[in-house]
């Protein structure tokens, strides 16, 4: 779990803090985080089809994505196949990082071709 935490970590530490000062859609009050998965992947995918998302960009949301739910999965092996609450925060907490670089990815000025 260290390793998906120090990569994922990395990887949002990475980011320029002008970019995070960007507002993004909310995430809706009661959601759960698998609700939470679903609607992200809509929204990528509906980047996809209106050609707002790039391949490359794509495939670094859907890598980020995938980060996020291995390390999910690894705090759900720890616990007997549960989330604690601090297990929910810190995922809550990346899936609103991870939802604010679908806005920007689906806002710059990059079109697929």
């Amino acid at each position: 779990m260290k390793f998906f935490k120090v990569v994922l970590s990395a990887s949002l530490i990475l980011a320029p803090a002008a970019l995070l000062a960007q507002t993004a859609k909310p995430p809706a009050t009661g959601q759960t985080i698998q609700e939470r998965k679903t609607d992200q992947q809509e929204r990528i995918a509906k980047g996809v089809t209106s050609g707002q998302l790039t391949a490359a960009e794509t495939t670094h949301l859907e890598n980020q994505e995938a980060a996020i739910n291995n390390e999910e999965k690894a705090m759900k092996a720890q616990d007997n196949g549960h989330l604690t609450a601090a297990d929910k925060a810190l995922l809550t907490k990346q899936q609103n990082q991870e939802s604010k670089r679908i806005y920007r990815a689906k806002h710059n000025a990059k079109k697929r071709p």
